[in-house]
């Protein structure tokens, strides 16, 4: 099958933005946990004879994290417009979509799993844009809240679908589809 141009610069774009936002979440929950450099900015204060309470020492850390932060927001802005870029490339060509009838049980489950990574992206966009924006949609912070509690949970199944394709991609290249990774560079088959 060959891959179009906008559908490669579509997929790498989103590897990019997908693989940058799995960045920030592993960044804030390790080196950039508040919850570990605040209490290393409070020893190492101390250290210099300077006392700062836990609270002090939160939003510091907070502040050393703020920037990062900054470009998962942006990251998810680019993975809303390349969600609707990608349902536009969806619609746009139906001559190149398989017969999904005629398809290998294996083929069938390949196309069902893109389908729920799509609908999963799908939420990861919509909730992150409701955490981000819950004052003007009039939300409540602790629905707020609550939608982040989702949003952070349903982030496993990305955690876990980044190396299953991955692999997939490589073993089907190694087997039944040599050429596909070349493909989806250069779109030549």
């Amino acid at each position: 099958m060959k891959y179009t141009l906008n559908f490669r610069i579509w997929h790498w774009l989103n590897a990019i933005v997908v693989l940058g936002l799995l960045a920030t979440v592993f960044l804030r929950k390790t080196f950039l946990s508040w919850r570990t450099n605040s209490e290393i900015l409070m020893n190492k204060l101390s250290e210099i004879n300077i006392e700062i309470s836990a609270e002090q020492a939160k939003v510091l850390a907070k502040a050393v994290r703020a920037g990062m932060w900054e470009w998962h927001i942006i990251l998810g802005y680019a993975l809303a417009f390349l969600i609707l870029f990608r349902i536009y490339l969806y619609f746009k060509d139906t001559s190149k979509r398989e017969n999904f009838s005629s398809l290998s049980l294996h083929k069938k489950a390949v196309h069902l799993s893109y389908y729920f990574i799509y609908a999963t992206l799908v939420f990861m966009a919509i909730s992150g844009l409701m955490i981000h924006f819950y004052q003007d949609l009039g939300l409540l912070k602790e629905t707020s809240h609550d939608i982040k509690e989702i949003h952070e949970l349903v982030f496993n199944i990305i955690l876990y679908f980044v190396p299953l394709h991955i692999a997939g991609v490589i073993i089907a290249d190694n087997r039944d589809e040599k050429g596909l990774i070349s493909t989806m560079i250069n779109g030549k088959e």
